[in-house]
């Protein structure tokens, strides 16, 4: 069981995969906030049967699953909506992580939340014993994001400040990875990191 953990966060296009990747090529349990938002509002989940209660059936696809850019389209622009939708699903990804990490069975474990700094930090996860950002300068994180995302430069300038400044990221940080150059420069900076966490795990 792990407790000691870590949360890592970063802006869009920073590289947080590739960090979690390396971190699990080193053998660290890596709970995923994306991936417990779909399990959140999975077929059959109650809390997508919250979502059409609050909602309406007009956000399920024709296989009863949830239509993402329908809800997309539902909650852009409108803060209301879009905080019920975070009432339903915050909780429950809070609770898919803290339970992932806690049965983790490596030295530590690491819940990857990309919009952490937005959701309260510490406040929301009062259990991470540590932050690690992902940092990037602003115009490559937009070169990166034009290039993986193949949209234009209004967009991407959109979805850049729809987030947390980078400001605002780095000020929650115990520690900072900056990914402003090769894969190998990141996972030698990972490398780096697991060796400090597993020290510090070993003495919590």
């Amino acid at each position: 069981m792990a407790t000691y953990r870590i949360g890592l966060t970063g802006g869009i296009a920073s590289g947080k995969s590739a960090v979690a990747s390396a971190f699990e090529t080193l053998g660290i349990v890596v709970a995923d906030a994306d991936l417990a938002a779909r399990d959140a509002v999975a077929p059959g989940s109650d809390g997508l049967a919250e979502v059409v209660a609050a909602f309406g059936p007009d956000v399920l696809s024709a296989d009863g699953s949830l239509d993402r850019a329908a809800m997309r389209r539902r909650i852009f622009g409108d803060d209301d909506a879009r905080r019920r939708l975070e009432a339903i699903v915050h909780p429950r990804v809070r609770e898919t992580l803290a339970r992932t990490c806690e049965r983790a069975t490596s030295p530590y474990a690491i819940a990857a939340i990309p919009l952490l700094a937005e959701v309260g930090g510490r406040d929301a996860y009062p259990w991470l014993q540590r932050i690690l950002v992902v940092d990037v300068p602003v115009e490559l994180q937009r070169a990166r994001l034009l290039a993986r995302d193949g949209i234009d430069d209004a967009l991407a300038d959109r979805m850049i400040a729809a987030q947390a400044t980078r400001a605002r990221r780095l000020a929650i940080a115990d520690d900072v990875v900056v990914n402003a150059g090769t894969l190998d420069d990141l996972k030698r900076e990972v490398v780096a990191l697991d060796a400090r966490f597993r020290s510090l795990a070993a003495a919590a």
